[in-house]
């Protein structure tokens, strides 16, 4: 990377086909359009190793981010992918009403800039391939779902293409369970962890696949911080004397939603959880707060599971039952 003594930070709106490129904090401020695929890739990481940028931003894009992000973190680029709501949130509070790709990347350089969000390692191809399976996991089971509600409106030949149907997804989930536990097998270091967080009663085998692939920061982040990434910390909303609701917000929607089950199995199954949340009930908390605050509570100790490696039996009690 060459030495640049400015900072310089670079901002790319993603799409489907292309990618539009702006730079902010250097005198001549470019914005360039290149295509999605390989070569339009590889012209970007060239160029870019060549400006030596401060910090790249990107949004999530629903996957289309993924080759380039690759790409950049590959050739050893300071990249960010930031939540598009944060981002779209920064730029209306900058003025910037309007909404075109150059108009998103020029913002994304400017919040690059300003806020300055925490670059991602790199996850190797293994990670990446787990990640892959849950997903595929969870698509199945959505469609599983999906065909399953449509038995009572069908009938006939119908009716006969939709349970043969039903039969392949249960099936094809059956083979996705079946390869995410396989390939965690096969890595002493995932299972391990995986066998650490299924040793919590309420965790199961989803949990525990989903966090090992979409919460690698597990257990390297201090309890507060790993919520917060998660999304399930209460943030404030007061202003002047007044005292708003508490409320969770943002994170990683897949970790949520099964952290969700676990906590819901945990409230019944889990004496720690189940008392934690039957406290909360009598101090008369909603059933959906005191959940919320059981999701926290678990997440924070399977963080300190991780980290400090010890299962549910061997952990400190101290660890355990701690307030969160």
């Amino acid at each position: 990377m060459t030495a640049n003594t400015e900072e310089i930070f670079v901002g790319i709106d993603v799409a489907k086909k292309h990618l539009d490129l702006a730079t902010r904090g250097n005198e001549n401020e470019k914005k360039w359009r290149q295509t999605n695929d390989n070569k339009g890739i590889m012209d970007i990481v060239e160029t870019l190793s060549a400006l030596g940028p401060t910090l790249i931003v990107l949004e999530a894009s629903g996957g289309w981010e993924m080759s380039l992000v690759a790409e950049l973190a590959f050739a050893k680029l300071p990249v960010a992918v930031v939540n598009p709501t944060r981002a779209r949130a920064f730029a209306r509070a900058t003025g910037q009403i309007a909404k075109t790709d150059k108009l998103d990347a020029r913002a994304l350089a400017w919040f690059a800039e300003a806020v300055r969000p925490g670059v991602r390692p790199l996850r190797n191809e293994q990670e990446v391939y787990l990640a892959a399976l849950i997903s595929r996991r969870r698509q199945v089971v959505g469609m599983l779902t999906m065909e399953k509600n449509r038995r009572h409106s069908t009938h006939g030949m119908i009716g006969e293409r939709l349970e043969a149907h039903i039969s392949w997804l249960e099936e094809e989930l059956c083979s996705l369970v079946e390869d995410i536990s396989r390939f965690i097998k096969e890595s002493p270091l995932w299972h391990g962890k995986e066998l650490l967080m299924r040793s919590v009663p309420g965790v199961g085998p989803v949990t525990a696949f989903t966090m090992l692939a979409e919460l690698p920061e597990l257990g390297t982040l201090n309890r507060q911080k790993i919520a917060a990434l998660v999304g399930v910390a209460p943030f404030n909303k007061d202003s002047g004397p007044r005292r708003g609701k508490r409320r969770v917000f943002g994170g990683r929607a897949g970790i949520r939603s099964v952290l969700y089950m676990a906590a819901l199995s945990a409230s019944k199954s889990n004496p720690v959880i189940r008392d934690f949340y039957q406290h909360l009930l009598e101090n008369g908390k909603e059933k959906k707060v005191a959940l919320v605050a059981c999701m926290r509570k678990l997440l924070v100790i399977l963080n300190a599971m991780v980290r400090d490696g010890n299962s549910w039996q061997q952990h400190p009690a101290h660890v355990i039952n701690t307030n969160t």
